[in-house]
């Protein structure tokens, strides 16, 4: 297909209106016709840009990630100063329930190298276990993050009614949670990371559980 002889629209144009498009219609609907309709130009611009609709989707998870807001430190510890930035990721997320699976088609690491030297660099841990701690946020916050995304695209709950006949051990755990679904995040984060600060106290990483 040609390409026109000049750029009408611009990259990061083009991958807000794919996001756009996206959100109103889902992931599987998406077309490049779709995207240049909402831009008001015809489908081959979009090539000036993109060679192709994985470009486009690729670049449409990056500015998701990107736009997320900064956190500044505020004198809280450098665990809440995680979480803090944690929930903002998961905010950011569910804000596109529809786009959100594609953080799991176009990793965030090989995006983003750059942001994850600073979080490197930020973290207080000693070098042998920065990895550890940071393969265990990010895959918790994205996979729980998606997991809330797909039940709300899907208009179910996360966790189903429970009969507390068939099922009393999971019914009273249910019925006994103090927190909603965002507090029930920062919780489990909290556990993680207050695990991570006892195991170097005791210097037992690497070590089981007794």
């Amino acid at each position: 297909m040609a390409r026109p002889s000049k750029p009408l629209i611009s990259r990061s144009g083009a991958a807000q209106a794919a996001l756009d498009v996206i959100d109103e219609h889902g992931l599987e609907e998406l077309s490049l016709g779709l995207v240049a309709k909402k831009l008001g130009v015809r489908p081959p611009s979009l090539y000036h840009h993109f060679k192709d609709k994985s470009e486009l989707l690729q670049e449409v998870a990056r500015i998701m990630l990107v736009r997320m807001p900064v956190i500044a430190a505020t004198g809280q510890s450098f665990e809440e100063q995680i979480i803090a930035r944690c929930v903002a990721t998961r905010q950011t997320l569910l804000q596109h329930t529809n786009a959100a699976p594609l953080i799991l088609r176009y990793f965030p690491r090989h995006m983003l190298l750059a942001a994850y030297d600073r979080a490197t660099s930020e973290e207080p841990y000693p070098t042998a276990i920065q990895m550890t701690v940071l393969d265990a946020v990010e895959k918790y916050t994205y996979g729980a993050a998606l997991f809330e995304a797909s039940a709300r695209a899907r208009g179910i709950d996360p966790m189903p009614p429970v009969d507390s006949e068939k099922y009393p051990s999971l019914a009273q755990a249910v019925a006994d949670n103090p927190f909603d679904d965002e507090q029930l995040f920062v919780e489990s984060l909290r556990l993680f990371l207050a695990g991570v600060r006892e195991r170097i106290r005791t210097g037992s990483i690497g070590q089981p559980l007794e």
